[in-house]
């Protein structure tokens, strides 16, 4: 018996990883650019940048409404305030914006004259505002003295393990993880491995010394990193890119949303290491 693999239709390995890959490098730049040669106007500038284009992705991808567009908004502004605004900041200060924004989406949706699938709209505005407020995390990661540079190399290496995986699934997605989704596992390992070889490389910035916490601190990043883009690429595939926008929007959402997920896990790998 002959197994022939065919193309899956509706599914262009270019298409989806491609401008993905091209808007991880943008988002990394970007915040690179602002952490290192902006000052603290920069930092806030560039996290905020970055939190309103997952908001103008999510919502294009989605199809949410303006309702869910203005709470994000208002979380990332928030959660920025959080942060930067008190002299002692902690990630604690992001209960003061989860909590009231959690209640204004479950608000915005009983407000509804329509409220089919309310329980999948819940979800997409609760997983909006968790993530726009965790991409603000950036901003306590490497700001402690000790550990100066740190957010420069966690960028670097979630960005470095974002694009691996995008290039080798572009090339070869295989084993396939799932049907229909051009993503594999030897993208998988060879993403968490280019985790894990950069931050050696940059051992001995932001306080991490010795190439065992170098390996742990790149590769648990690189981890992070690489299974929240494929959770995402499943998510792009399940929705359809049907349209121009929510094309644009899914890639936005595939880009940015491993760097909200890794920006919590860089903190606390800065308090651990």
């Amino acid at each position: 018996m002959t197994y022939v693999e065919e193309e899956v239709p509706g599914v262009s390995s270019r298409a989806h990883h491609l401008p993905a890959a091209g808007l991880v490098v943008l988002a990394v730049a970007a915040l690179l650019a602002g952490a290192r040669y902006g000052g603290d106007l920069g930092r806030v500038g560039s996290v905020l940048l970055v939190q309103l284009a997952l908001v103008a992705g999510w919502v294009a991808a989605t199809g949410a409404g303006v309702g869910t567009a203005v709470i994000g908004v208002a979380a990332s502004a928030g959660s920025v305030a959080a942060l930067e605004v008190p002299d002692r900041p902690h990630l604690g200060g992001l209960l003061a914006v989860l909590g009231p924004a959690f209640l204004v989406v479950v608000l915005d949706q009983m407000l509804r004259r329509h409220r089919h699938d309310m329980v999948a709209a819940l979800s997409v505005g609760v997983l909006l505002v968790t993530a726009v407020s965790a991409l603000a995390v950036w901003l306590l990661v490497g700001r402690s003295p000790t550990a100066t540079g740190l957010d420069t190399s966690a960028l670097l290496v979630v960005g470095a393990a974002l694009l691996v995986g995008h290039l080798v699934d572009l090339v070869l997605p295989r084993p396939a993880l799932a049907l229909d989704v051009p993503r594999g596992l030897l993208g998988l390992v060879l993403a968490v491995a280019a985790g894990a070889g950069l931050a050696v490389v940059r051992r001995g910035v932001g306080g991490v010394g010795g190439a065992i916490p170098a390996v742990i601190f790149g590769g648990v990043l690189g981890a992070v990193a690489a299974l929240v883009a494929v959770a995402a690429s499943y998510v792009a595939v399940e929705t359809g890119r049907t349209g121009r926008g929510r094309a644009l929007g899914l890639s936005v959402v595939q880009a940015v949303l491993p760097l909200a997920a890794c920006a919590p896990v860089a903190l606390a790998l800065q308090t651990a290491l």
